[in-house]
């Protein structure tokens, strides 16, 4: 049992941390940007960049339904269809180097280091390649969006034990707990991970309208038509008296 607990023992272990643990999301919010950073504790004391890292910051998964548009006729409609059950609203991913120069494709595939990686769990009938062109039309429309990012170079390691990395959050992040899941990889292997949390959440008078529009959601419709027809009624009003 000895050789055992002392190989055990001698495992790398990560040490991560994140400069903001809650992000507020006021009106007039731009975005805000998150700096991902700790430390590589290894027993054995390389003294050479020893180590790849890679950073996967997530944020809160959703189910989807993809349509695709189609010119029938010479109008535009919706044709095939696709539902996933668990696509991330927010995706990204930072590395040391270049993802294909640190890993293969199945360990990326298994870790999801990067976005054509992303793990979608499509629901209902599967076409493959029906699956593959609607999962390559979200992930194209969300890397427009600012959704989802790929990152190389994007993380920096010094003396082959501290990292840092700095992500992004655009204005139209979705509110919830996003996980960043760092990775500490030597010779194409993954030899470390631990996941830090982060909390967006809307304060002040957009928490007041969310949490109204969730758990009031017939009464927030009755209450926002009837503020669309005052509004119409007033400058309709302001109009005919000009």
């Amino acid at each position: 049992m000895l050789p055992a607990q002392t190989a055990e023992a001698r495992d790398p272990v990560l040490v991560p941390e994140v400069s903001q643990k809650e992000v507020q999301v006021r009106q007039g919010f731009t975005g805000t940007e998150l700096l991902l950073f700790g430390a590589v504790i290894d027993p054995d004391e390389r003294g050479d960049d020893a180590f790849d890292i890679i950073v996967v910051l997530k944020g809160p998964a959703q189910p989807i339904q993809l349509r695709e548009k189609r010119q029938i006729g010479g109008i535009w409609m919706n044709a095939e269809s696709t539902a996933f059950r668990s696509a991330p609203s927010y995706f990204a991913v930072a590395s040391s180097r270049p993802i294909e120069q640190i890993v293969d494709d199945r360990t990326a595939a298994i870790f999801e280091f990067g976005t054509e990686f992303i793990q979608l769990s499509p629901s209902g009938s599967i076409d493959l390649e029906e699956q593959a062109r609607m999962r390559a039309g979200l992930v194209d429309l969300r890397e427009r969006q600012g959704l989802y990012r790929t990152i190389e170079d994007g993380v920096t390691v010094r003396e082959g034990v501290l990292y840092q990395a700095r992500i992004g959050l655009p204005s139209n992040v979705q509110t919830g707990a996003y996980t960043a899941e760092t990775f500490a990889l030597r010779d194409g292997r993954v030899v470390a991970s631990a996941v830090a949390e982060v909390s967006v959440r809307k304060v002040g008078f957009e928490r007041f309208v969310e949490l109204f529009a969730n758990r009031q959601p017939l009464l927030y419709g009755l209450v926002a038509i009837f503020l669309s027809l005052l509004m119409g009624w007033l400058a309709g009003r302001l109009f005919n008296r000009s």
